[in-house]
C-alpha cells in the first residue's frame, strides 16, 4: 500500500526539468514578497513591531516539500524577495543584512533539522514527532536567529530580541503546520464524506464569528473573558480534525486578533503597542502548543486503534485459516466461555460457546481424559503456562485432534482463578504425521527385514562356505605334510585369513541381526554387544542394567538395540575417548537407555544436520515407539545420548480412535 509520506514526494518532488524548477523558484519569490506584504497590511508600525513574520515559516516549509537539490535556488529567490520588500517598507541597509544573516541561520537551521529529523516531510501525528517539531522549528532556530535579527531593529536590544523571537515563534506555530498539514493530509481529505466537509465549515464559520466578536470590539467594550470562549472551538478543532484543524483554527484566532490588536480593538490593546503586542503573541502561543499536543495525542491514539484493528482482523483471518478459537475456563464456576470460531470446529448440537469444565472433559475422547486431568494440576504461578494435545469426540461419530496452548492466572494466595488460551484443529496434521510414520515405519520395517536377510544369508551361506574353506585349508596343510615348508607356511596364511573372514562375517551377521535380542532378550543381547564391541575396537564399555523382562515388545527392543549401536558407533568416531558407559534402567512406565562418553563433545544442532551421525535416524526409531531422545553436549565435557520409551505405548493413529 502507498503511504501517505510517499504520496508527499507527489509532483513537488517531481521537479526535474529546468523549466518547472524554474517555476517553482519564481513562484517562491512572488510568494516571499506577496505574504510580507499582506501582513504588513495588518501592522501599524512594518519597521519594528511585527506580530508574526511568515516570511521564514514559508519559505522553510516550501524547502520541505522539494529535494535538497533545489534549495541553493529556492533559498537565494526568497531572501531576494524579502530583501525587495524591506526596502520598499524604508528598512534600513544595515537593518536589511542583519535580517539577512539572521534568516539565513534560522531557515537552515530549522530545514536541515526538520528534514534529518523525520527523514523528510514532517508528519505531526505523535507526541514525539510533535516535540521534535517544536524543539527544532519553534525554539531552536528562532532562539538563535533572535540574537542576529535583534541589532537590525532600532531600540533596546532584548526588546528588539523578544520582538524578534516571539514573532517567528508564532509563524512557526501557525503557518509551517498548516501547510504540511494541509499538503501531507490533502490527499485524505479528497476521500472525506460530505458531511465531514460540512462539520469542519461550521467550525471555521464558528470561529470566525467568535473571534471577530472577541477581537474587534472596541476597548471600552471589550473582555477579556471571551477568551474562553475559544477554547470549545479548539478543542472541536483538535479531537475532530488533527494538527491540521488546530493549526488551521489557529491561523483564523492569529489573523483576526492581529488585525484588532493593531487597530486598537480587543483585549490585547492596553500598555502600549509593545506590551499589547507581547501579550498577544504568548496569548497565540500558548493556546496553539496545548491543542496541537491535545491533537497529536488523539492522533496516535486513533493510529494505535486503526493498527489495533487491523491486528485483529490479521489475528481473525489467522484463526479462521488455521481453524483455531480462544476460550477462557472460571476454575471457581467452572464456566467455560469460547469464541464463535469453536461452532465449526466441534461442531456440537447445543451452544458450543459456552459449557463448563466437566461438560468438556465428558466429550474428550476416553484414552486421552486421565492424561487431559493431570494437565490441569501442577500448575504454579512460577509455571503458569502449558500445551497439551487430545482427541475430542463429535455428535456426528468422528473424532478430531486438538492443540491446547493456555495460561493459568492466581490470586494472591496462589489460587487459580481462570484460565485463558487458544484451542487449535490439527486434525489434519496428525493425519500427516500418521501417514509420514507410517511410512517411516514401513521404511524402518523393510530395512530390518533386509538386514534380518542379508544376515541369515552371511551366516547360513558365506560364512558357512568361508568355515568350510578354512577346514578345506587345514586338510590341505596336514595331507600333503611333505610339500615345502614354503607352500606349507602360505596355505596355513590363507587358513588363517579365511578364519579371520569368517570371524567378522559371524559378527556382521550378528550386528545386522541379533538372534540373541530375539531368544535371550534386549538385556543380554545389549551386553553381548558392549563386549563383542570391546574386544574388536580395543575400547572399555561398562555395561548396567536392570532386570528386564525378556517379554518387552520386539518392537521398543529394536528400537533401543539400534539407538545403543550408532550411538556407540558415533562415540567412537567422534569422541577421541576410549571408555564409554552404557545403562538400561526398567521402570514401571518406561525403559530407559542412556549411552555416555567424556569426549571432545559436538554441536548438538550441526550435528543434527549431519547425515553421517545417524541422530537422525535415532530420533525417527524412538518416536515410531512413542519415546523421546535426548542429546546433552558440550565441548570438551562430553555427551550424554538418553533414550526413553514408554512401556504403554498408546496408538495415536486415528483409525484406533474411529
Amino acid at each position: 500500500m502507498e503511504t501517505g509520506r510517499s504520496r508527499l514526494s507527489w509532483n513537488i518532488a517531481k521537479l526535474n526539468s529546468p523549466f518547472r524548477t524554474l517555476i517553482l523558484v519564481c513562484f517562491v519569490a512572488v510568494l516571499s514578497y506577496v505574504a510580507p506584504k499582506l501582513a504588513g497590511a495588518l501592522i501599524l508600525h512594518p519597521q519594528t513591531v511585527w506580530p508574526l513574520w511568515p516570511g521564514c515559516a514559508l519559505l522553510v516549509s516550501v524547502l520541505l516539500l522539494v529535494s535538497r537539490r533545489i534549495w541553493p535556488l529556492v533559498i537565494p529567490a526568497a531572501f531576494a524577495a524579502f530583501v525587495l520588500y524591506d526596502l520598499q517598507a524604508g528598512v534600513r541597509i544595515g537593518s536589511i543584512a542583519w535580517f539577512v544573516l539572521a534568516d539565513t541561520v534560522q531557515v537552515l537551521t530549522a530545514a536541515f533539522c526538520l528534514n534529518y529529523f523525520f527523514g523528510g516531510v514532517p508528519r505531526l501525528n505523535s507526541v514525539k514527532a510533535l516535540s521534535k517539531y517544536l524543539f527544532f522549528a519553534v525554539l531552536l532556530a528562532p532562539f538563535a536567529a533572535a540574537f542576529l535579527s535583534a541589532f537590525g531593529i532600532q531600540g533596546d536590544y532584548w526588546t528588539s530580541w523578544r520582538i524578534s523571537f516571539l514573532s517567528e515563534v508564532l509563524a512557526f506555530v501557525t503557518l509551517t503546520p498548516a501547510i504540511l498539514g494541509w499538503v501531507s493530509h490533502g490527499p485524505a481529505w479528497v476521500r472525506k464524506s460530505r458531511a465531514y466537509y460540512l462539520e469542519f465549515a461550521a467550525l471555521i464559520t464558528g470561529l470566525v464569528l467568535l473571534s471577530y466578536i472577541t477581537f474587534t470590539a472596541s476597548e471600552s467594550r471589550s473582555s477579556p473573558a471571551l477568551l474562553y470562549s475559544l477554547v470549545p472551538f479548539l478543542l472541536w478543532a483538535a479531537l475532530r480534525f488533527g494538527a491540521m484543524g488546530v493549526s488551521t483554527s489557529v491561523i483564523v484566532v492569529a489573523f483576526l486578533s492581529i488585525w484588532g490588536a493593531v487597530h486598537g480593538r480587543g483585549p490585547f490593546t492596553s500598555g502600549g503597542p509593545f506590551s499589547g503586542m507581547l501579550s498577544l503573541q504568548l496569548f497565540l502561543v500558548f493556546a496553539a502548543t496545548p491543542f496541537m499536543v491535545l491533537a497529536a495525542l488523539v492522533e496516535e491514539r486513533t493510529q494505535a486503534e486503526d493498527e489495533l484493528r487491523e491486528s485483529e482482523e490479521r489475528l481473525r483471518l489467522a484463526v479462521h485459516a488455521g481453524r483455531m478459537y480462544a476460550f477462557e475456563w472460571d476454575t471457581v464456576t467452572d464456566a467455560i466461555v469460547r469464541s464463535g470460531q469453536c461452532a465449526d470446529i466441534l461442531n456440537w448440537m447445543d451452544d458450543p460457546t459456552r459449557d463448563t469444565g466437566r461438560q468438556f472433559v465428558a466429550r474428550i475422547y476416553p484414552d486421552d481424559r486421565e492424561e487431559y486431568a493431570a494437565t490441569e494440576t501442577g500448575f504454579t504461578p512460577e509455571n503458569p503456562t502449558y500445551q497439551t494435545r487430545y482427541r475430542m469426540l463429535r455428535p456426528d461419530g468422528s473424532v478430531i485432534w486438538l492443540e491446547e496452548n493456555g495460561r493459568v492466572f492466581f490470586d494472591a494466595q496462589g489460587r487459580m482463578l481462570r484460565t485463558i488460551g487458544m484451542v487449535a484443529d490439527i486434525t489434519e496434521s496428525k493425519t500427516g504425521e500418521e501417514a509420514l510414520a507410517g511410512v517411516s515405519r514401513r521404511l524402518i520395517e523393510v530395512q530390518e527385514q533386509e538386514r534380518t536377510r542379508i544376515a541369515r544369508e552371511l551366516h547360513d551361506d558365506i560364512g558357512q562356505r568361508l568355515a568350510m574353506l578354512t577346514i578345506e585349508l587345514e586338510q590341505l596343510r596336514q595331507r600333503y605334510s611333505d610339500l615345502p615348508a614354503g607352500l606349507l607356511y602360505y596355505v596355513g596364511q590363507l587358513r588363517d585369513h579365511s578364519s579371520e573372514i569368517a570371524t567378522d562375517v559371524q559378527s556382521l551377521s550378528r550386528e545386522l541381526h541379533s538372534s540373541k535380542l530375539e531368544y535371550l532378550g534386549i538385556a543380554t543381547a545389549m551386553k553381548a554387544f558392549c563386549k563383542e564391541f570391546s574386544d574388536q575396537q580395543n575400547v572399555e564399555v561398562v555395561f548396567a542394567h536392570d532386570e528386564v523382562p525378556r517379554t518387552l515388545s520386539q518392537e521398543i527392543s529394536l528400537c533401543l538395540f539400534r539407538v545403543l549401536q550408532e550411538a556407540l558407533q558415533n562415540a567412537l568416531k567422534h569422541s577421541g575417548v576410549r571408555h564409554f558407559e552404557v545403562e538400561l534402567r526398567y521402570g514401571s512406565d518406561a525403559i530407559d537407555l542412556t549411552v555416555r562418553d567424556s569426549g571432545s563433545g559436538l554441536d548438538v544442532q550441526q550435528a543434527m544436520k549431519t547425515r553421517g551421525l545417524g541422530l537422525i535416524s535415532m530420533a525417527e526409531r524412538v518416536k515410531l515407539v512413542d519415546g523421546q531422545l535426548a542429546i546433552d553436549s558440550q565441548p570438551n565435557r562430553g555427551t550424554t545420548i538418553h533414550a526413553r520409551v514408554p512401556l504403554s505405548v498408546r496408538s495415536h493413529s486415528m483409525r484406533a480412535a474411529e
